[in-house]
């Protein structure tokens, strides 16, 4: 038992030796929360998720990525059972969180994310692949979102970088 235990933290040292190597190459790994998602539109700027969104993102060194995204001030259950919830209850919820993950890679020069989406909440979203051209400054990640669940929608997606 005590081998075992010493090989997998081995393992794990192992790994997370070469995973912090790549973090180094690469600056988008790490935890990141949003700041705010606006739909841009020639002379103002929308929240698409409210006025304080909820959000994580997490890109790991093996190119995985994780992105929880939620409106602040969703309704609750009032029946306190998800599947029991009413028309309006789900409507406010599905249209409230777009939760995405799969791998991604980084295009430093061409300044591009290209996400491959592995599965969404928005089902139109699973197996494909987007594009989200990004700047990167202090610490700030924004990216465009060119097909946004949302129709006629321009999302500017703004993450800070977790402490």
């Amino acid at each position: 038992m005590k081998l075992a235990l010493a090989i997998a933290f081995s393992s794990f040292a192992i790994a997370a030796g070469a995973g912090s190597a790549a973090a180094q190459s690469d600056p988008l790994v790490g935890a990141w929360t949003i700041v705010s998602v606006g739909d841009v539109q020639p002379g103002k700027t929308t929240p698409l998720y409210g006025e304080q969104p909820a959000g994580l993102l997490i890109f790991d060194a093996q190119g995985r990525y994780s992105l929880q995204l939620c409106a602040s001030g969703r309704p609750k259950y009032a029946a306190g059972d998800r599947t029991k919830g009413t028309a309006e209850e789900y409507r406010a919820n599905a249209i409230g969180c777009n939760p995405h993950w799969g791998r991604y890679t980084l295009d430093e020069g061409k300044k591009v994310i290209v996400f491959k989406i592995e599965h969404a909440m928005f089902g139109n979203w699973e197996s494909t692949t987007q594009n989200r051209t990004y700047t990167l400054e202090n610490g700030t990640l924004r990216y465009a979102v060119p097909n946004p669940p949302v129709g006629g929608a321009n999302p500017i997606v703004v993450w800070k970088k977790a402490e």
